[in-house]
């Protein structure tokens, strides 16, 4: 949910801004020093004392590099200075005074007198589920990945103290060495990467990070109990688990398909085992616990003898560590996961993540009852609470495909079924009526679907491998079926009846319930508006609310973010994404089954990124407030991920956000908008709605779009697996979100992320005046939802560059639609900033957000500079012949180009 690159620190601006300096000039030195020993000749360019477009040839192509990797590092800086203001205010000041926390959040609730009992209620309700997603796809390589690690790591050894002078140069030429090897290291992919890649790339997070990041997210948790409520004990749920989307996502992505899934699925579960067969060895190492140091209880003796007598080799076991029952039952449990690694397709000695839970909850109580309770918290409970997240499967793939593939293969098997004739049409009241009747009527055995076609039968068996999944591989292998582009109830019905010929129901007839639910993703504006009356009537089938009991008892639902944008602009997006989750919430109190939410959101602002505690909190509340999904999309993934103090911050910024939300709602729900508020936002909405239609459906903004940006080119950049279309077609409508944003971001028109909004304020204060003026100002002040898209759109107005745009515009050939499309853009552009900063009061834009500005300070004189290039170097490759257009020198410079903004933004889509 966080806007990338746009850091929030919880100490002081001038603190932060000092250190965050005293790392940029040391880098900035051993960047110069790199280039003036590797190519001294753009060592100007690069100190912006000379211009970018006065190189050519190799040196225009190594300064291109520089300044990308100037951008990288300092995105390192920044990130490692706000760990260290962090860490120093709550070393000065206490844990409870840094933001985003648990102590925050749980020493108010204390405050607030809130009862224990409730309080631990609450938290066995919360569940914080980020899922990973490969697309838009990292610009960068997990080489390049891997060194900007090491470079942060060293920039924290060089905070410490205690080094010599001569200790302290050897480090810093570390740092110019790994700087030295980012310049040696190719930053571009060469070949596009495959699925099976994209999967790696996820699981490398989790290997690194993610396995310790957990436990330890439980245990700052545990720990702020402890000092709000002293001398209360709490029990801790597993309220924090990863999804993914690696490996099941196919829609538009002809990569992902049956096989690819499984190996994603088996690949999962191997992460996940051989991460605990290597905690284990570590454990066995660890536990040198002699049996007569510690009185060890009858019970565990008992289970020791029986691990032993069924491991098959327990006299040798045994031998092996004399004295030492729980290195012996730890030797036992390596075998017995050695087995369940080496299972393929028999029956694993480990049957699932309950029975390797229990083995380790028994060491727990062995050693609580010798009187060593420490040893056995901070050891073995931190091992067990990551078999809770983690299971067999390390993330719940989820899988995802269009609703118009999931009917074409519904319809091909009705005509399996009934030999003849055409099906009815999918929106009509005979389809919905057929659906119905076969999920109610019991299989006796499963369809006959010979001379079924291939994608029918593709789609069918995607259903059959999610019931293998489920049987074979965890019982939580899966987290949901996501239906794109649904557009009504009898679509999701249609999916769960594939789920029932696949052997997905949790009964033998397929009657009761299915074990994998049906989530709808709804993305337009017009899918928002309807979503409330097709989950109403999804909701009246006793077999859909049967699963949802079964699975939790909530329904989710799952919201696009970019392309409701896409479709209306950016505040029109918000509000109906708001107005939408609050009709939602109301629909399942209704019918008595709740409803909570999956935010496909993005890293850009006009994708849904935003700060993460502020997002969270200008939710609507419901019943099920404390339960939140949510896209980490892999552009950012890198950026919160990848290093372990970053990646445990964000883990528990989101979940006490979310905890703190869930305290807040009820009748006093802050998130709840005033009625005065709904309105003049519908009139917002509807105003800046009609603005950016007038702009998106002028006929010639496609080919302004892609003329004045380089979205044509963003294929020959090795990004993704995915194709930038869902189909070959070439409007507004299939164009993918992320290509969309890419473009407008590259050109620094920055389109979806604030056009509208001007206007909508503007014909508000027309229509009402003064007393337009005072709502704002009050809306502004007491609404969040309202301050949280204003503060987002004067961020976004604050990367618009007209200059740099009016040069990409200069691209599109046609005269005429040119200068029109332009002065139209840059019209709203100058309404909006005015609008935004009466608002405000302040001078000028971002002027209420220092560190963000400063962010913008940084990078701005080289975004500018590699933006003109950028230009030149579109309108020369544009004038070569195809076969000119694949040769590297002409090829390179302009995707080092695309590389380089992105790398300055923070984003690509």
């Amino acid at each position: 949910m966080q806007s990338p690159r746009s850091p929030a620190t919880p100490g002081g601006v001038d603190d932060f801004d000092e250190h965050t300096e005293e790392l940029v000039g040391l880098l900035r030195e051993q960047l110069l020093a790199v280039v003036r020993a590797r190519q001294p000749a753009i060592e100007a360019v690069l100190a912006g004392e000379a211009d970018l477009g006065d190189v050519e040839g190799t040196d225009l192509l190594r300064a291109l590099q520089a300044q990308g990797i100037w951008f990288q590092l300092l995105n390192v800086a920044e990130e490692n200075a706000a760990m260290r203001a962090r860490r120093q205010l709550e070393r000065e000041r206490g844990r409870s005074q840094v933001p985003g926390t648990f102590s925050a959040v749980v020493s108010e609730a204390a405050r607030r007198q809130v009862d224990p009992a409730a309080l631990e209620r609450l938290l066995g309700e919360i569940l914080v589920e980020p899922v990973i997603t490969a697309h838009p796809t990292e610009a960068k390589r997990v080489t390049v990945l891997e060194i900007h690690r090491r470079i942060y790591l060293l920039l924290m050894e060089l905070e410490s103290p205690r080094w010599t002078p001569r200790e302290r140069k050897g480090l810093v030429d570390d740092l110019g060495n790994q700087i030295d090897l980012l310049w040696l290291t190719g930053e571009l992919r060469l070949v596009k990467p495959t699925v099976d890649q994209e999967v790696a790339w996820g699981l490398h997070f989790f290997d690194e990070v993610l396995f310790d990041a957990v436990p330890k997210l439980l245990e700052s948790l545990e720990g702020s109990l402890g000092e709000a409520y002293p001398g209360k004990a709490f029990e801790i749920p597993s309220l924090f688990r990863f999804g993914s989307w690696i490996g099941g996502d196919r829609d538009g992505n002809p990569g992902v398909d049956n096989e690819a899934t499984r190996r994603a699925l088996i690949a999962g579960r191997t992460c996940s085992l051989q991460r605990y067969r290597r905690r284990m060895a570590g454990l066995l190492r660890e536990l040198s616990v002699a049996d007569h140091a510690l009185e060890v209880p009858a019970w565990f003796t008992d289970a020791v003898e029986r691990a032993l007598a069924e491991s098959g080799d327990g006299p040798a076991l045994a031998r092996r560590n004399p004295g030492e029952l729980l290195r012996q039952y730890l030797a036992c449990m390596i075998a017995k996961l050695d087995r369940t690694l080496a299972a393929d397709g028999g029956t694993p000695a480990y049957a699932d993540a309950d029975e390797l839970k229990l083995d380790i909850a028994r060491m727990e109580g062995a050693l609580e009852a010798g009187n060593a309770r420490g040893l056995a918290r901070r050891v073995l409970a931190p091992f067990r609470r990551e078999v809770e997240a983690f299971r067999f499967r390390t993330a719940r793939l989820d899988l995802r495909e269009n609703s118009a593939v999931v009917n074409g293969a519904l319809r091909s098997l009705w005509q399996c079924l009934h030999g003849a004739g055409e099906p009815p049409e999918p929106e009509s009241e005979s389809w919905t009526q057929w659906i119905l009747d076969e999920l109610r009527r019991p299989l006796t055995a499963p369809p006959g679907v010979s001379g079924l076609p291939p994608a029918a039968a593709e789609t069918l068996g995607m259903f059959e491998i999610a019931r293998e999944a489920l049987e074979r591989f965890d019982r939580e292998a899966l987290g949901r079926f996501i239906l794109s582009m649904t557009r009504s109830e009898a679509d999701l019905l249609g999916a769960y009846l594939l789920g029932k010929y696949a052997g997905l129901f949790s009964d033998d007839e397929g009657v009761r319930a299915s074990r994998l639910m049906v989530v709808p993703l709804f993305e337009s504006i017009d899918d928002l508006q309807r979503a409330p009356s097709i989950m109403r009537e999804l909701l009246k089938v006793p077999m859909v609310r049967r699963t949802v009991r079964d699975l939790g008892g909530t329904q989710e639902v799952m919201l696009g973010y970019s392309d409701s944008n896409k479709d209306g602009g950016f505040l029109c997006s918000n509000w109906e994404l708001g107005k939408a989750q609050i009709r939602l919430i109301e629909v399942g109190r209704r019918s008595g089954i709740p409803i909570s939410f999956f935010h496909g959101r993005g890293g850009s602002v006009s994708r849904g990124g935003a700060p993460t505690a502020r997002a969270v909190a200008a939710q609507p509340g419901g019943d099920r407030a404390g339960r939140l999904r949510l896209t980490e999309q892999g552009e950012v993934v890198s950026s919160k991920y990848a290093n372990r103090g970053t990646a445990l911050y964000h883990m528990e910024l989101l979940t006490s956000s979310v905890l703190g939300r869930a305290l807040d709602a009820g009748e006093n729900d802050p998130s709840r908008e005033a009625p005065e508020f709904q309105e003049a936002l519908e009139a917002l909405s509807g105003a800046s709605f009609a603005a950016y239609r007038r702009l998106a459906e002028h006929p010639g903004l496609i080919a302004y779009y892609q003329s004045a940006s380089p979205v044509e080119e963003l294929v020959r950049l090795k990004l993704g697996s995915r194709p930038a279309r869902r189909t070959g077609a070439r409007g507004l409508g299939d164009l993918r979100a992320i290509p969309w944003v890419f473009g407008w971001s590259q050109n620094r028109h920055l389109v979806p992320g604030w056009y509208g909004a001007g206007t909508g304020l503007a014909q508000l204060v027309a229509v009402r005046g003064a007393d337009g003026e005072e709502l704002l100002g009050r809306m502004f002040r007491e609404s969040r939802l309202f301050r949280l898209i204003v503060d987002e759109v004067e961020k976004t107005l604050s990367l618009v560059d007209l200059e740099i745009a009016k040069d990409y515009a200069e691209l599109v050939p046609e005269h005429g639609e040119r200068e029109e499309i332009f002065a139209r853009i840059e019209e709203e552009y100058r309404l909006s900033v005015e609008m935004v900063t009466r608002l405000t009061g302040e001078p000028r834009l971002a002027a209420r957000f220092p560190i963000y500005r400063a962010w913008l300070e940084r990078r701005l004189p080289g975004m500018h500079r590699v933006g003109r290039q950028q230009v030149k170097l579109l309108r020369r490759f544009r004038s070569l012949s195809p076969a000119a257009k694949a040769r590297p020198q002409e090829l390179v410079p302009l995707l080092l180009s695309i590389n380089c903004v992105a790398a300055g933004l923070g984003w690509t889509g």
